[in-house]
């Protein structure tokens, strides 16, 4: 920078301009346009190259200073000068106009420094104030765990305090059962006069309980096994039926047959069943009526019995019923070569739950249903291919299940207009495919699965 500086100096071309300016002031009057125009444009160009040697030594006094050397100076004077193109070199007032637009520039960018810095200061405590909620939370998270862990803990301590106390109340009532037992046996052979009982007796003594639920068990649990009992009747209308019917369109191409065989498979399950549950009842009375003594009726005891020993319903034979009474019904018909056993896993379900539904207080039964019969809004679902205008049931695919005369689950129902008539013209032109004896697949299926039931046997059941 010294060396441009000295070269300045020594060319002497400020002295120039100063004595030009001088000799155009004093031949300024006496010259004419075009020279008084020469003269300028000669001190404008020496005037250029003498600022552009200055460009220069600024230039290099900057690179001097640093990187960030003279921002400040050049921002407040070199700037605002070369923002008027020049001309405001010779005005003070702009000058000083420029100078304070300058400075209102400066100060507003130093207040958005400081509002920046603000900014980064709060979004900082911010983010403290976030971890430290996090924090909060992940301690509040693990001592809720801890305490759901706990509460778990606590409540499998207490299910295995009511298993044990379920456990001794039903020790105490094979105690009791067992004295009853024992009382009846001493009383007899007291009275006998030979000292072998009769064969009676003992096919008695042999059908007595060997195990006992607790008095009014039945009821106590009546609502929950209600429950149990509605769902899974909608259950096996939603799966096991769509299934059966899947299997039966394998086998026959009318729908309508396939639907009809369906709800007869129901409503024939559920008179098995409730024949069965009523043969099963007769015989525990019997049974538990030679040494009962408790505080519950008879009648308590009985069902108790028999809701804690429902395994020992002989589910095959209400099957084998329920599949012999199809094959003789005149309303359906099935290809001589298969039988209605390919549909048992439905009939067998149907049977079981209508079976458990007669222990119930009071017992649940699906709705009777005649073909041609008014619809029944309250009963009955339309199937989608039905008749919305028609008045009478053409078929029903699917029982209600009612309570005494209430409408527990709607079943479904077909209608068509005519359904009467249309019934009695099939009735009259279709005959009985089937005869009635069984096929031989059920007679195969009941060489296999038929079991005598466990109350028949003559040993008791340990």
């Amino acid at each position: 920078m010294a060396d441009s500086l000295r070269r300045l100096v020594c060319a002497e071309s400020c002295r120039a301009l100063q004595e030009k300016l001088e000799n155009w002031y004093r031949d300024y009057e006496i010259n004419s346009c075009d020279q008084n125009l020469n003269r300028c444009c000669e001190i404008i160009e020496l005037n250029s190259q003498i600022q552009g040697q200055l460009f220069t030594i600024l230039n290099e006094t900057s690179r001097e200073g640093g990187h960030y050397a003279g921002v400040e100076t050049i921002k407040t004077r070199l700037l605002p000068w070369l923002g008027t193109c020049f001309s405001c070199a010779a005005s003070g007032r702009h000058f000083e106009d420029s100078l304070s637009l300058t400075q209102d520039s400066i100060e507003k960018e130093r207040q958005l420094r400081e509002l920046a810095s603000n900014q980064t200061f709060q979004l900082q405590e911010l983010q403290e104030e976030l971890t430290s909620t996090r924090l909060q939370l992940s301690n509040v998270q693990q001592d809720l765990r801890t305490s759901r862990a706990q509460e778990e803990d606590a409540l499998r301590k207490l299910d295995r305090l009511n298993d044990y106390e379920q456990q001794i109340q039903i020790l105490r009532d094979e105690i009791t059962i067992l004295d009853a037992q024992n009382s009846v046996l001493q009383s007899r052979l007291a009275r006998s006069r030979s000292p072998s009982p009769r064969r009676s007796e003992i096919k008695s003594s042999n059908l007595l309980p060997p195990r006992s639920c607790s008095p009014g068990r039945a009821r106590r649990t009546n609502a929950s096994r209600r429950a149990c009992l509605v769902t899974r009747f909608g259950d096996i209308y939603a799966q096991e039926r769509l299934d059966a019917e899947t299997l039966l369109r394998t086998y026959i191409s009318d729908m309508e047959m396939v639907q009809r065989i369906i709800y007869i498979a129901a409503v024939e399950s559920f008179n098995a069943a409730k024949m069965a549950y009523r043969q099963f009842k007769i015989r525990v009375r019997d049974t538990l009526s030679l040494g009962h003594s408790g505080p519950e009726s008879l009648e308590d005891t009985v069902l108790d019995y028999i809701v804690r020993h429902e395994d020992l319903y002989d589910v095959q034979a209400s099957v084998n019923e329920v599949i012999r009474s199809m094959n003789i019904n005149p309303k359906i018909s099935f290809p001589p070569e298969i039988d209605f056993i390919v549909i048992s896993t439905l009939i067998r379900e149907l049977c079981r739950v209508a079976f458990s539904m007669q222990t119930l207080i009071p017992p649940l039964d699906i709705a009777f249903g005649t073909d041609g019969e008014l619809f029944s809004e309250t009963k009955y679902y339309r199937s989608f291919d039905s008749d919305f205008t028609a008045l009478l049931v053409a078929y029903h695919v699917w029982p209600a299940l009612m309570e005494k005369d209430v409408v527990i689950l709607k079943g479904e129902a077909v209608t068509k207009r005519g359904a009467l008539w249309s019934r009695r013209s099939r009735s009259r032109s279709r005959g009985r495919s089937r005869s009635s004896s069984p096929g031989p697949l059920l007679a195969h299926h009941l060489s296999r699965s038929r079991s005598p039931s466990p109350l028949r046997s003559t040993s008791p059941r340990r």
